[in-house]
């Protein structure tokens, strides 16, 4: 597909090819509270993320995506995407916000760095560097990835060790502490 249409109001893709659909049940491992997971399962299993993708996986193509990051917590931590490392580590991404508020969570050994992003905020993941969303608002955080196709995706590394960090909800604005189960 060489022409799509993005709706930059709603961030809907015209056109997409892959869908994936997170609920909290396929959030396992990747929150701090574990308890406060389980419970929201209890409660329903609701969506925590959607993504609709265009991918293209030959060297040298560029792949994209949009994500639906919904508003929420699991206890105290924000709603946020699994996060990965590509699987060729050498290869870069770029995100776009298109409407919301989140936070962009970026690891590379013990370094921690994260950005604010909102909508048109452009940010660049450098090569090696693991990175996460997190919808630090009260609406959807939508946002626009594009990445090299042949890049890959290594959740696994992520759902070992977590991140050093985990954004966390503190007297109605969000904060950035240490994840007391990082491995």
């Amino acid at each position: 597909m060489l022409k799509n249409t993005i709706d930059l109001n709603s961030g809907i893709l015209k056109s997409y090819e892959d869908k994936v659909v997170r609920r909290a049940s396929d959030m396992r491992g990747f929150y701090s509270d574990e308890n406060a997971l389980d419970r929201l399962i209890e409660n329903g299993n609701p969506v925590i993320y959607e993504v609709y993708a265009v991918p293209y996986e030959g060297e040298g193509e560029l792949s994209y995506a949009v994500t639906f990051l919904h508003a929420g917590t699991v206890g105290e931590e924000f709603y946020m995407t699994k996060g990965h490392y590509h699987e060729k580590r050498d290869r870069a991404e770029l995100y776009i916000g298109i409407r919301g508020h989140g936070i962009l969570l970026m690891q590379r050994g013990d370094e921690v760095q994260w950005k604010e992003m909102k909508r048109g905020d452009v940010i660049y993941v450098p090569p090696h560097w693991a990175h996460r969303s997190i919808n630090v608002g009260d609406e959807d955080f939508v946002f626009l990835a594009v990445y090299p196709g042949d890049a890959g995706h290594d959740y696994g590394s992520i759902a070992e060790r977590g991140f050093a960090k985990i954004v966390v909800r503190r007297d109605g604005k969000y904060e950035v502490v240490d994840n007391p189960r990082y491995r």
